[in-house]
C-alpha cells in the first residue's frame, strides 16, 4: 500500500499540516515552494490519502482532480469528507467545467474551494490561509455556538462546556500558529481564566488530534 511522505520544507512544529493529493512532481515542487511554512504530506492516489486520514488528521487537504491511474479526485471526495468532515478541502483541476466546479462545491460532503490550473501561487497561498483560519474547526465552533444560542443552553450544561473548551482550544491553536513560539501554560491560563491543569489538558487534546507536534510541548505527556 502506498505510503504518504513528508515534503521537504522548513515549517515550525506548530505550523498547520496540509495533505496534498497530487501525482505530478512538478506541481508538488510548486506547492512545496508556495507552502513552505506549513507541514506538508503528500499522497499520489486515493488509497494513499485515505490511508493517511486513517492514521492522522491534517488541517487542510489539497486535492488534485486527475491522479495516477486515471483516478478522479472528485470521485472519492465524499470518502475524504466522511473520514474528515471538519477538514477543509481545496480542489485543483484544469479539466473541470463550471457545472463540475459547482458540483464540487455543493452538498454535505463538498469542497470549500475550487482552483483552476495553472495555479496562481499567490491565490493558492491566500486561499490556504483563509481555509485554515476561517474554515474547518472554526466553522465547527461557530456552528455549535449558534445551536447553543438557538436552544438557550445553560452555561453549566455539559454541551456548553464542550463548546467552550473547543472554542478555547481553537483560539489557542491560532495564537500558537501566529506567534510561532512554544505554548505558555501560565499565560494561557490567565488569558482564559482557567487553571494550568485545564490548559495542559487542552494541549494534550490538540496534540492528540494531530494539530500540534508533540515535540512542541513534551511536558503535556507527563504533567
Amino acid at each position: 500500500m502506498e505510503k504518504t511522505n513528508p515534503m521537504p520544507a522548513r515549517p515550525l512544529l506548530n505550523s498547520a499540516s496540509i495533505l496534498i493529493v497530487e501525482d505530478d512532481p512538478r506541481q508538488l515542487g510548486l506547492y512545496a515552494k508556495a507552502l513552505r511554512d506549513y507541514r506538508l504530506i503528500t499522497a499520489s492516489s486515493a488509497a494513499g490519502a485515505l490511508q493517511h486520514l486513517a492514521e492522522t488528521m491534517p488541517d487542510l487537504i489539497i486535492l488534485d482532480h486527475i491522479l495516477e491511474g486515471s483516478e478522479r479526485g472528485l470521485d472519492f471526495l465524499p470518502q475524504l469528507k466522511t473520514l474528515a468532515g471538519h477538514v477543509p478541502v481545496i480542489v485543483i483541476s484544469g479539466s473541470l467545467n463550471v457545472k463540475q466546479q459547482l458540483a464540487a462545491l455543493s452538498g454535505p460532503r463538498s469542497a470549500h474551494y475550487a482552483l483552476e490550473k495553472p495555479v496562481d501561487l499567490d491565490e493558492l497561498e491566500r486561499t490556504v490561509e483563509i481555509a485554515l483560519t476561517e474554515c474547518g474547526m472554526g466553522e465547527v465552533v461557530a456552528w455549535l455556538q449558534s445551536l447553543e444560542r438557538l436552544d438557550k443552553v445553560d452555561g453549566d450544561e455539559p454541551d456548553r462546556r464542550f463548546t467552550e473548551r473547543l472554542a478555547r482550544q481553537y483560539d489557542m491553536l491560532k495564537t500558537l500558529r501566529l506567534t510561532g513560539g512554544p505554548p505558555g501554560v501560565s499565560s494561557f491560563a490567565r488569558r482564559y481564566q482557567v487553571s494550568r491543569r485545564t490548559i495542559i489538558r487542552d494541549l494534550r487534546e490538540i496534540i492528540h488530534r494531530g494539530q500540534l507536534d508533540a515535540n512542541l510541548y513534551p511536558g503535556s505527556a507527563e504533567e
